[in-house]
């Protein structure tokens, strides 16, 4: 099996990029472990950042200094307003494409999310994310497999170098997992990560089941650059009371939704006024509700811990029911399943594990580097990359932006790279890390949920140097009794997966007890 480019994963970063890079002649092949749908941009409900001309000066550097106020200072500025620049572009792709936003003959309609001065959030209702992933979908089935093929319940267990672990050798494919449980090799002048994140290190996050930092993994396994690992950021509003988290969308308190506490709530339906005046978040952000996630989520934490409360309430009692059932259909469904119904219930929610903005540190084409240095092959996209956009905290809506323009940067430095690269060559006879010794092991949930329980406990939301420490030592021990297990197992996604959180969760956790300052979405107790 051999291809031009091989983009592991499927989401808006996967899927805008193999598009792209199949309209410039290359063969493509996109592996998704899962279904195609089963990527988080399906899952993303807000909307798309975006200053929608670029000739604007004033609106653009309002996006950009939104963006740095919300990064805490750890922005890269010139990325920053490189991203914002192009985002007409990129969503004028997106429309090509098939992706149809809100809007009427005017124009489109913005919305206002949380850090955001102006309105300037696309959407399409509240499944942007899933409009976006059913669009690109289908233009990709439509290209046909002898340019651009896409292998379901194909997982990638590891990167191909000729010297494995070396940077400076460079990457030539991929170790895949097929669905019948075989390990094969697939060659590639140039490989693509786009997992998403690593949310299910979390007992609660809005990440589907497939986001175990797989990505990221691979990446440090051959030696890439790691960057920003300890800023995870929480969503504040995810549903509370199912099973599963559900997302709230932040535009819902763009649209005049307020936080409250249980007691808060009571009061204000006693004595009345405006409900933000009666809302824990006037006193945390001028932006009251809407005020960063980092702050929003921190102070609902707070919150919690001072009430006992399981969660607070998203309060919409005061705002016009019929038109949230028609801006927000799909809460309201859900909601409604659940007997709570907009305009007069409150709905209970509490923060999430909800996005990875450090990543494999990248350039301005989404090349992964290893000490500031290229790694010839492999490129990093979306979630998975740290490109300097978010900081020390991503602003809301701005995922999407960067996932699409980071796409388009990507192809368009493999049309020099590909073409210049050398033809297929052997590839060593080398199976990921001792695969070749396989036996039966034990189930591995026990394992993981040691794994998420650690994590959820002690590098969350507030950390602290002693739970850091704990955490460390915790997670040190799973590694090592979980090298047992691999060197002699067969080759699973369970196991796969397993091995590729404990990594992630080794350099969160690392990565936070470095970080001697609290910035952005890092929050350590001791460093107060």
């Amino acid at each position: 099996m051999q291809f031009d480019v091989v983009i592991v994963g499927s989401g808006i970063a996967g899927l805008f990029t193999a598009l792209r890079c199949s309209q410039r002649g290359f063969s493509v092949l996109v592996v998704t472990k899962s279904r195609i749908k089963s990527s988080s941009t399906n899952w993303a409900q807000g909307g798309i950042a975006a200053v929608l001309d670029p000739s604007d000066d004033e609106a653009i550097e309002a996006h950009v200094q939104d963006t740095l106020s919300s990064g805490k200072g750890l922005c890269d500025e010139a990325i920053v307003r490189s991203v914002v620049v192009e985002a007409a572009h990129r969503i004028s792709d997106l429309v090509s494409f098939g992706v149809g936003f809100d809007g009427d003959s005017q124009g489109y309609h913005n919305a206002i999310e949380g850090g955001h001065s102006t309105p300037r959030i696309l959407h399409s209702k509240d499944r942007t994310g899933a409009e976006i992933e059913q669009a690109l979908e289908m233009a990709a089935t439509s290209v046909g497999s002898a340019t651009l093929k896409i292998n379901e319940d194909w997982m990638a267990v590891d990167l191909i170098q000729t010297d494995h672990g070396t940077p400076s050798s460079g990457v030539s494919g991929i170790w895949c997992l097929k669905p019948d449980g075989s390990v094969v090799k697939i060659q590639a002048k140039s490989v693509i990560l786009a997992t998403g994140g690593c949310g299910m290190l979390y007992n609660s996050t809005t990440n589907p089941a497939v986001s175990t930092g797989d990505g990221v993994a691979m990446a440090h396994r051959c030696g890439a650059d790691i960057t920003d690992m300890e800023f995870i950021q929480f969503h504040p509003t995810s549903l509370h009371g199912v099973q599963r988290p559900f997302l709230i969308t932040e535009a819902m308190r763009g649209h005049g939704a307020v936080l409250m506490t249980r007691k808060e709530h009571l009061a204000w339906r006693s004595h009345g006024g405006d409900p933000a005046d009666w809302s824990y978040m006037k006193g945390q952000s001028p932006l009251g509700s809407l005020g960063t996630r980092d702050v929003v989520a921190r102070a609902t934490d707070m919150q919690l811990k001072i009430s006992g409360d399981s969660h607070v309430l998203l309060v919409t009692e005061h705002l016009e029911s019929e038109e949230l059932r028609l801006q927000f259909p799909t809460i309201c469904e859900r909601l409604e399943n659940l007997g709570i119904t907009f305009g007069r219930d409150p709905i209970p929610v509490r923060p999430a594990a909800h996005y990875l903005v450090g990543g494999v540190s990248v350039d301005e084409f989404g090349r992964c580097l290893s000490q500031g240095l290229a790694i010839p092959g492999l490129y990093a996209i979306g979630e998975t990359a740290r490109t300097g956009l978010h900081g020390a905290n991503r602003l809301a809506s701005n995922s999407l932006l960067e996932a699409v323009v980071y796409a388009e940067r990507c192809a368009n430095h493999l049309r020099d790279y590909v073409s210049k690269s050398a033809s297929f060559s052997d590839i060593p006879d080398w199976r990921a890390d001792g695969l070749s010794s396989l036996e039966e092991h034990a189930p591995l949930g026990t394992d993981l949920m040691a794994l998420r329980n650690t994590m959820t406990r002690d590098v969350g939301l507030v950390k602290s140097d002693s739970r850091l420490s704990r955490a460390s030592r915790r997670i040190r021990h799973l590694s090592m009794e979980f090298e047992k297990i691999w060197t002699s197992s067969l080759p699973t996604r369970e196991l796969v997966e397993l091995r590729n959180l404990i990594i992630c969760a080794e350099l969160i956790t690392g990565a936070s007890m470095e970080r001697r300052e609290n910035v952005g979405l890092h929050y350590n107790i001791d460093l107060d």
